[in-house]
């Protein structure tokens, strides 16, 4: 009965001071429902109560990284084992790709505006690099037939030489290539979270005189259409 007392009055006396639950059991072990028995009736002043309210804070900042570090990690694992089953690719393999994104990101012939040429438009910098070595190596189009174009919103006007220096610096064009420079108006109210200095704006790759390519892959897309039926 005396340690019992003892251990109370050492648990009031940390209560006191503005330990948390969680530390005083570590210093004194009973169970967490006969400690709350104890210091029901012990009050906190405000700097003790603004301690506790910042170690929890602290506590659930702790806890938000560890799982954020556990989800970065599994995530890793994850995209690591995905890559290897791709392996290498063939040259068919690359050309169905190639077509695939034309596909989804290309532009098309339309009935009322017959003979468009070949037009793949992509912010993304992976796909682009894709859709050039599709163009080059495995559709064949000489390297002089492809120019690009920029578009990107007016706000970023002032960076347009480092944007240039970006696709200039990751893609097969040089610097003096980037001819056409197109400023999209910028809303009042958007919520575009492309307003960064990471945001380069839209590549456009075009191909000329390729009217007779484009109506090509649309060929092959068709013939994708009947293998999934």
């Amino acid at each position: 009965m005396l340690l019992k007392t003892e251990e109370k009055e050492k648990a009031i006396n940390l209560r006191k001071k503005g330990f948390s639950y969680s530390e005083i059991l570590k210093r004194i072990p009973v169970a967490k429902s006969t400690l709350s028995l104890w210091l029901q009736s012990v009050g906190l002043s405000k700097k003790q109560k603004q301690r506790l309210t910042e170690k929890k804070i602290a506590s659930a900042l702790r806890g938000a990284k560890k799982k954020k570090e556990i989800r970065i990690a599994l995530t890793d694992e994850i995209k690591n084992k995905a890559e290897k089953e791709i392996g290498k690719l063939t040259k068919r393999e690359l050309w169905l790709i190639g077509v695939a994104l034309y596909w989804g990101e290309g532009s098309k012939e339309k009935d009322n505006h017959p003979g468009s040429p070949v037009k793949f438009s992509n912010s993304d910098l992976n796909m682009i690099r894709i859709f050039l070595k599709w163009l080059l190596e495995i559709i064949k189009v000489p390297r002089e037939k492809i120019y690009p174009d920029i578009y990107i919103h007016e706000s970023h006007r002032s960076r347009i030489d480092k944007v240039i220096d970006y696709w200039a610096s990751n893609t097969v064009f040089s610097k003096s290539e980037f001819k056409y420079i197109y400023f999209k108006k910028n809303k009042i109210n958007t919520k575009r979270k492309n307003i960064g200095d990471s945001y380069y704006g839209l590549l456009r790759i075009c191909v000329k005189t390729s009217s007779t390519l484009n109506r090509t892959i649309a060929g092959w897309i068709q013939g994708i259409n009947k293998c999934s039926r």
